[in-house]
């Protein structure tokens, strides 16, 4: 560990989506967000190697542009969101070649399991009020089974509603706070 001071980036939700896709039928993508999120990266300077990441999103705020498809998946068979509120990701962010890959823990309901997802460093700059930003392109993805996320129906044809495999895509931007 270097004597570096730590540099605090917020996360900026106005120009940042979290979006998952997951089979349904066996034929089709149904996609979906999160639309209320936050979270934090503690790095030395800008070099994000190593950083450290807090990430939460509102269970409640998942949106998959049907009102019933999101009040079933809020409910108490899958995300049940009246006990569990948030869906939380601890991680460090690692530098692989010219890009990045995230590790970490993530917790849905009452289960924490490790998982990674590749990260590409987009870029950095100044925005319009002067401050610095960096951003990244995330991608992933999981087995909602491995989360306790079980609930599921066979069709009459022997195909599962909803599949097991999850695809994680995140385009996040942060913000450098004052030191």
């Amino acid at each position: 560990m270097s004597n570096e001071t730590k540099t605090k980036w917020i996360i900026d939700p106005k120009h940042s989506e979290v979006q998952f896709k997951v089979r349904h039928l066996a034929i089709s993508n149904v996609s979906g967000t999160f639309k209320i999120f936050q979270g934090e990266v503690q790095s030395e300077g800008e070099d994000f190697n190593n950083a450290s990441i807090h990430f939460e999103m509102d269970s409640d705020s998942i949106d998959t542009n049907l009102p019933e498809r999101d009040s079933f998946l809020k409910s108490e068979n899958f995300l049940d969101v009246q006990k569990f509120p948030k869906l939380i990701f601890d991680g460090n962010l690692l530098r692989k070649d010219d890009n990045y890959h995230l590790e970490g823990e993530l917790t849905i309901r009452d289960t924490k399991k490790a998982i990674k997802m590749d990260v590409e460093h987009t870029g950095t700059g100044m925005g319009r009020f002067n401050d610095y930003r960096a951003g990244f392109e995330l991608n992933g993805k999981i087995n909602r089974k491995d989360f306790g996320l079980v609930f599921n129906m066979v069709t009459e044809a022997g195909s599962l509603i909803m599949g097991e495999e999850i695809k994680l895509h995140c385009d996040i931007e942060i913000i450098k706070q004052a030191e």
